[in-house]
């Protein structure tokens, strides 16, 4: 497949193209997130705790993944836009490796871990005991999640979009479906409680990587896994982790924020904890358009960087940008306007609903000027500039949040923490501006 169409075609038509597949695979794949959530808080308001308390350790695992295919995506794009393809290939089969390594170590570091981390947040057995059970299950799918990332990540980099949605959906779909059969034993399954809903993810997963690998044979892209490149060198693999390290060090801070954020609310009550993850599961859902617009951007910056096409990579940072911004100021009406009914979607206690409330009108107000630092972030990674993107991400998720929600708790209470969070994303939007272009300007 050629990919010259990335430097040729008009910008706005183009990252609408990469996009537009993103964010729809992106908003099923966060819909599936509600729905799990859902369905398990169906179990009890304790199966709820246990998956919030479980996320962070689940969400550095994705992030694992993730942003070590984010340096793949980064380093394949830019030889493709170079147009030396032996090197694309070799970081193609090369991260494919390392992400299997990744995948073993992780599987046995996030079962043996999960009992102590639980105790570090609840006293209750009850709750250590769900956590425990989903996440034996979930975690033993996690050499699956590392070589789905990265294929998804092979062909994100040569701009199949639309494989990688077909991909998703499939997953995701199957993860719909399977939750309520999995979870409560319809027709002849039997019922496995919170354990469904980790499995109902699992085979998800597993779907998604049957997709990847038939279309990888049935229909060949331009970038190869190679017997010849199987052995990691060293020059390839600092390549990748110059880029994937930062990558996944941002998008595991949030795991960082939400377990210290936790230990604050602990002292005031639970309550605010369930609030906590049910916010982080709503907003998977309200920012994944902007996450999707940024991954269709990635690629798309990095052939163009490539390429030496700088004055057209300038341009699709503000085309990007202010996408993001539209997309961001939707999610804050949204939040404005229907703060109880979103919350009402994980729980039906009163006390937690109406702190809910609470907690999603004050955190919103920062959700607009987040896209500054979501698009400049996501667009450093795409230019291979890891370390600045993650300075971006310290000040977002802990130079300046943490701080502030220790500070202004005690002072407010729990309402403090939730204020720390526009601040954090008003100063961090400042800090994006300066950083990406001074980065700019050093290429």
């Amino acid at each position: 497949m050629d990919e010259n169409f990335m430097k040729e075609k008009p910008v706005l038509p183009l990252i609408l193209s990469m996009a537009l597949p993103m964010v729809l695979s992106m908003l099923v794949n966060s819909l599936y997130n509600i729905v799990d959530s859902f369905f398990v808080a169906q179990i009890s308001e304790d199966a709820m705790t246990a998956l919030s308390l479980v996320y962070p350790i689940q969400n550095f695992i994705n992030a694992v993944a993730i942003g070590f295919g984010v340096g793949i995506n980064a380093v394949i794009a830019f030889h493709l836009g170079a147009k030396n393809f032996d090197r694309a290939d070799m970081a193609a089969t090369q991260g494919l490796v390392l992400s299997c390594v990744h995948g073993v170590v992780l599987t046995v570091g996030g079962i043996a871990v999960m009992p102590v981390f639980l105790r570090m947040f609840t006293d209750s057995e009850a709750v250590v005991e769900l956590g425990v059970r989903y996440s034996a299950v979930a975690f033993a799918f996690t050499l699956i999640i590392q070589i789905g990332l990265t294929f998804e990540k092979l062909f994100q980099a040569v701009g199949r979009m639309k494989a990688t949605m077909a991909a998703m959906l499939s997953g995701c779909i199957a993860n719909i479906l399977l939750d309520p059969v999995l979870i409560f034993g319809l027709g002849p399954f039997p019922e496995m409680g919170i354990e469904g809903a980790a499995l109902a993810t699992g085979i998800g997963q597993l779907l998604t990587l049957a997709v990847y690998l038939a279309l990888y044979f049935a229909r060949p892209i331009s970038v190869h896994i190679r017997a010849k490149h199987l052995v990691p060198r060293g020059e390839m693999v600092k390549r990748l982790y110059s880029i994937g390290v930062p990558a996944i060090l941002n998008l595991a801070l949030p795991s960082i924020l939400i377990s210290s954020l936790n230990a604050i609310l602990a002292a005031y009550s639970q309550v605010y904890i369930l609030v906590l993850g049910i916010y982080y599961k709503l907003q998977t859902f309200l920012y994944l358009p902007a996450n999707g617009i940024v991954q269709g951007m990635r690629p798309v910056i990095g052939y163009n960087y490539g390429a030496g096409e700088h004055g057209r990579v300038r341009q699709i940072f503000r085309v990007v940008l202010c996408m993001s911004g539209a997309i961001m100021l939707l999610g804050t009406v949204v939040c404005l306007v229907i703060p109880g009914q979103l919350m009402g979607l994980f729980t039906h206690t009163p006390e937690t609903i109406r702190a809910g409330e609470t907690a999603l009108r004050i955190i919103s107000a920062g959700f607009f000027v987040s896209a500054v630092s979501v698009t400049a972030s996501g667009a450093l990674e795409g230019l291979g500039k890891g370390t600045p993107s993650l300075v971006i991400s310290l000040c977002r998720y802990i130079v300046v949040i943490l701080p502030a929600a220790f500070l202004l708790s005690r002072l407010f209470g729990p309402v403090g923490v939730w204020n720390a969070f526009w601040v954090a994303e008003a100063v961090t939007a400042a800090v994006s501006l300066f950083v990406y272009r001074r980065s700019a300007k050093a290429e």
